[in-house]
């Protein structure tokens, strides 16, 4: 290796911008949540360009630290001062791993829909009708994510999950599923599409969301799946990790 040629590289000037943003937002200059000041005010008050300040602030976002909402400006994210890493391979439900916000809400509605070709993949069963589910988080009355779910009616009536109580619904697919459940397969994929039921409904980012695509099976029935979770995770929101071993 030719460290002679090493030594003659520069340091970019963004990188120096880059750490001296992370470290005012280290020391709580700018907390959890906040907005940065606006660009021009950002770049004159650290004696910069803006072209200099939107490389480091592209730097900050890649890195997961700040987000650029279109016509707002930039926000340091939530997550900045978690310290557990999210690992999606340890089973639990992928949105609270992979969604930087926590929820104060979370509406769930649900209809009975005839069997389709695509349930009985999914499912990999028959079944005379499905339960389909929607679950809609919020935080401040703002809707933040968004999950829709398939599940057999043999499911339901092997679990006895009673259809009108939705608070022991809720529970079963936010937690108690994943208490029971032996493995899942996730796929992910990027959408610029979310059809939710009720078009009154506003989904925050949702032209540009991390689908997750989850078959969750138990114990029990290892061969058919509690469950099939779509959950749509904004990707201004997101925070996806997955960790790789050597076999």
């Amino acid at each position: 290796m030719n460290t002679k040629q090493l030594d003659k590289l520069k340091r970019p000037l963004y990188i120096n911008v880059y750490d001296e943003l992370l470290l005012q937002i280290s020391k709580g200059e700018y907390h959890a949540g906040s907005q940065l000041p606006s660009e021009p005010d950002l770049a004159r008050k650290l004696g910069v360009s803006r072209a200099t300040l939107r490389q480091a602030l592209v730097l900050l976002q890649d890195d997961g630290l700040v987000r650029n909402v279109r016509g707002k400006g930039n926000f340091v994210l939530e997550s900045f001062n978690k310290q557990e890493d999210v690992q999606l391979e340890k089973l639990s439900n992928p949105m609270h791993k992979c969604h930087i916000s926590t929820f104060d809400q979370i509406d769930v509605h649900y209809r009975l829909d005839p069997e389709t070709e695509h349930t009985k993949q999914v499912l990999k069963r028959d079944s005379s009708e499905v339960l389909a589910l929607e679950r809609l988080y919020r935080k401040e009355g703002k809707l933040l994510a968004y999950a829709f779910t398939f599940m057999s009616m043999q499911t339901i009536e092997s679990l006895s999950l009673d259809l009108n109580n939705k608070t022991q619904l809720l529970e079963f697919l936010e937690n108690e599923a994943y208490v029971d459940a032996n493995h899942s397969n996730i796929e992910i994929r990027f959408t610029h599409t979310v059809n939710l039921a009720d078009r009154k409904e506003k989904l925050i980012g949702q032209n540009e969301c991390f689908l997750l695509l989850e078959a969750l099976y138990s114990i029990t029935e290892p061969n058919y799946p509690l469950m099939y979770n779509k959950f749509y995770i904004p990707q201004q929101f997101s925070n996806i990790k997955l960790n790789a071993f050597k076999s």
